[in-house]
């Protein structure tokens, strides 16, 4: 009988020494398929979009930061930036590697090669499992609202206003 070695990755390996570290309980799962939207995780995994924990990297007056979003709708950046006292704008996507050492696609929650400021939507607070990608475009791995929050030190709240939900 032959089996599959478990592939590896950089990123991935990084990610995964950071969740250990925090002591997080879900493991890393490789996927058939590169997973690149919310829509084709929820598919792949087959759970509701919402339960997708997408990781964007935007700046915030001029800062790399991190917002961790439910799947389910985007992030209004006026209303979060107004929320955060400054201006946000899009990273590009070297902004994205410097900050997280993942490219777009599968950026983590975690593992980054130094801390990046994180905010972590309340959305997400629904769903007792939340699916987050884990440094690689086929590879993903679960938490929960609770856990997430406290493994990135994410600061709870919400990417968008009530009424748009």
């Amino acid at each position: 009988m032959t089996t599959t070695p478990t592939p590896t990755h950089p990123a991935v390996d990084k990610v995964r020494a950071a969740l250990d570290a925090a002591g997080a309980t879900g493991q890393v799962r490789w996927l058939d398929d590169a997973v690149t939207t919310a829509a084709l995780a929820a598919e792949a995994l087959g759970v509701d979009v919402g339960a997708i924990a997408n990781s964007l990297v935007f700046t915030l007056d001029g800062q790399p930061i991190l917002v961790l979003t439910s799947g389910a709708h985007r992030v209004d950046t006026a209303f979060l930036g107004d929320r955060l006292g400054g201006t946000i704008g899009r990273a590009s996507k070297d902004v994205v590697f410097e900050a997280t050492g993942q490219v777009i696609g599968g950026v983590a929650p975690v593992g980054h090669p130094a801390p990046v400021r994180t905010f972590v939507d309340t959305a997400l607070a629904r769903y007792d499992v939340v699916w987050a990608a884990a440094g690689h475009a086929k590879t993903v791995f679960p938490t929960s609202y609770d856990e997430l929050v406290r493994i990135t030190g994410g600061e709870p709240t919400p990417v968008e206003p009530a009424d748009a939900r």
